[in-house]
């Protein structure tokens, strides 16, 4: 049976600078200069280096070994012994390279060698993005030691099982098609028995064959956040004398989906409008080398927003976080790093990615649809070969996977004409009307025209937000000021959009937290794009996070806006209250001024007294509390004073 062991302690890496030292991975060069600002963090090749032994027992005439890396950026040399073994471009997906015959003898040392680089080229994408590309081993490394004949690792770096599952709306039985691939001297020779469990562990179907159909009995349904039920499937793969060779297994959930140009996202066969987030991968400090705890907080907080649905933006995230998305319930779009602009030599690139997309993450009940591109039209001029590339990524999309639809993002001047909008399944558009561009009601005029020309056409909203940093405020909100209280404005505004506009079969905030883009120059801190809900250190809710979490989670709550705005100069102030409780109550240094009635977000005017004035608000056995500060002057900290408030990333 396969048996893995960790590679991730003590290796030796060789900086940019070219100092020398020791590191454990996840590790990435960039974690301080790719968020700095500038748009001059380190691009190029570093080595990492490390020895390990073969271990005991094994035998390359009866064993195979490989290397398993889960993410290099953006390109890797893998070389054992000396040999070497392995160049694989893409950043973001598994690979695995098979080391059988470098290996020394069992027990003996062996000396690995990684070239990652992430040096500016014109084949691997991404190169242009609003984001920073961290260089590094920054995902796990393991060796991988399996029987001569075994589960394929060979195949994109995938799992070597394939669970399809099939079920009508309305029925109760679902049909499982289980695929599994076997190589190795006695592939043909060998049987694949396959076990189907239940999330207590109880076997409900059994079968055996390398493509084997199987009927699932009352299948219990992957429902969304309200019930992510996860089956097991179980494969071992057998020897003509009954020895178990290998053995893979998978999770997978039992649900079916649709959509409709006008009434948006079925789940299960009824009405499930898809209202969430994006989210990148990156923190602050510590690049894109997260820890599986990190991954888990991320998914803490956006199960805490409410959202009932993830845009995994640009690129293949980690496993984990794709498993953690099975467990919550989230709907996920995935996608590729296919951004920004269409580069001449790497049309291989993009269809490489996606098939090690799909092939490694087929089972995640979670997913539901294959991202092609993002704002792709931005700065490309060869239309005719962008839109050949996208025709051939679609379709190979749909031959891999029969069972979900594509789409793709619009950049906010692709107009409701071009092409690029009508090559996938679905389409939708990434607009800032209301930051970039002045007037929240352009939103409800673009999406009217829209839908009124291209009635049939199923489209949403894969980004829209505004930058807000938590020490900036303003008693008078404006765009660009980069204050908290705008981003309210701003959100608030797009709820009742969405609201308004339930056609939308999908729309995603931009974005859960805030990340590094080193080329940004915004809101007073370089190197930042500042649109999340949620600060890059994940320390921080911003007031708009308590928004959403008003509007989507049912769990009861009350939330007093702008209590980091203390110092007001004003006599009067207007205290904004999110709750989606019916009557709030606001009570003033103890003594209660009001109680209003409304639909999530209650306001009042209060006048303050000289120095500290103490807010409560009540909902029921609810309450929040906050310190407001009457001072003479404004506080020159809570605005930007010119610096820093200027233009997009382009």
């Amino acid at each position: 049976m396969r048996r893995y062991e960790s590679l991730d302690k003590g290796w030796t890496f060789h900086g940019p600078d070219g100092t020398v030292t020791t590191v454990d991975v996840p590790h990435t060069w960039n974690a301080q200069d790719g968020q700095d600002g500038g748009n001059d963090y380190w691009r190029g090749t570093c080595q990492y280096e490390r020895a390990f032994k073969t271990p005991e027992g094994f035998d390359p005439s009866r064993d195979v070994a490989y290397l398993e890396f889960d993410g290099v950026n953006a390109s890797a040399d893998v070389s054992v012994n000396g040999s070497a073994l392995c160049h694989h471009d893409g950043g973001y997906s598994r690979f695995r390279v098979n080391v059988t015959a470098a290996l020394g003898r069992a027990g003996e040392g062996n000396s690995l060698t990684v070239a990652a680089d992430n040096s500016v080229n014109d084949r691997v994408y991404p190169q242009k993005a609003d984001f920073t590309f961290y260089g590094g081993i920054y995902r796990s490394v393991r060796l991988v030691i399996a029987n001569a004949t075994h589960f394929s690792l060979d195949r994109n770096g995938g799992p070597g099982i394939a669970v399809t599952p099939t079920i009508k709306d309305g029925e109760k039985d679902a049909s499982l098609r289980v695929q599994t691939w076997v190589d190795g001297p006695d592939a043909v020779a060998a049987t694949v028995r396959v076990r189907v469990l239940d999330a207590s562990g109880a076997e409900v179907a059994a079968g055996e064959g390398t493509d084997v159909v199987l009927a699932l009995l009352n299948a219990h349904r992957w429902d969304g956040i309200s019930d992510p039920y996860l089956y097991t499937a179980e494969a071992t793969l057998v020897s003509p004398d009954g020895e178990a060779l290998d053995r893979v297994d998978c999770r997978f959930g039992v649900r079916s989906f649709s959509y409709d140009a006008h009434k948006g996202f079925f789940l299960n066969g009824r009405s499930y409008p898809l209202r969430g987030v994006s989210r990148h991968q990156d923190r602050k400090g510590i690049g894109n080398a997260l820890t599986p705890a990190m991954h888990e907080e991320d998914i803490d907080l956006i199960s805490e927003v409410g959202a009932n649905t993830v845009r995994l933006a640009h690129y293949q995230h980690d496993q984990h976080f794709y498993d953690l998305c099975d467990e919550r319930g989230l709907v996920v779009w995935a996608e590729i790093p296919y951004i920004s602009e269409h580069l001449a030599n790497g049309d291989e690139n993009t269809r490489s990615q996606m098939n090690e997309l799909i092939t490694q993450n087929y089972n995640h009940p979670s997913i539901v649809c294959w991202g092609l591109s993002n704002e792709i039209t931005i700065s490309t001029h060869d239309k005719k070969a962008m839109l050949a590339n996208h025709r051939a990524l679609n379709d190979l999309a749909h031959k891999m996977d029969e069972t979900r639809f594509t789409t793709l993002a619009c950049y906010a001047m692709c107009g409701p004409f071009n092409r690029t909008a009508f090559v996938s399944d679905v389409v939708s558009w990434n607009l800032y009307l209301g930051w970039y561009v002045p007037g929240l009601w352009l939103n409800d005029l673009w999406f009217g025209f829209f839908h009124l020309v291209h009635p049939n056409r199923t489209v949403g909203m894969s980004e829209y937000g505004c930058e807000a940093m938590p020490n900036l405020h303003s008693e008078h909100p404006r765009r660009g000021d980069h204050s908290e209280e705008y981003q309210c404005v701003y959100h608030e505004y797009m709820l009742r959009f969405f609201d308004r506009h339930p056609y939308l079969w999908a729309t995603n905030v931009w974005n859960m937290f805030d990340f590094a883009a080193d080329a940004r120059n915004q809101g007073g801190e370089p190197g930042m794009n500042h649109k999340g809900l949620v600060t890059f250190d994940r320390k921080t809710k911003k007031d708009a996070f308590y928004l959403y979490k008003c509007w989507w989670n049912p769990e009861p709550m009350v939330h007093i806006c702008s209590k980091r705005f203390v110092d007001r100069a004003q006599g009067k102030i207007r205290v904004k209250i999110y709750s989606n409780q019916p009557q709030v109550t606001l009570v003033v240094n103890g003594q209660e001024v009001a109680t209003r009635a409304c639909d999530k977000v209650f306001e009042f005017d209060v006048s303050l007294e000289a120095g500290e004035n103490h807010i409560e608000a009540r909902a029921g056995d609810l309450s929040d509390e906050a310190t407001f500060r009457r001072v003479d002057t404004p506080n020159p900290a809570y605005s930007l004073h010119g610096k820093g408030g200027g233009g997009n990333w382009t």
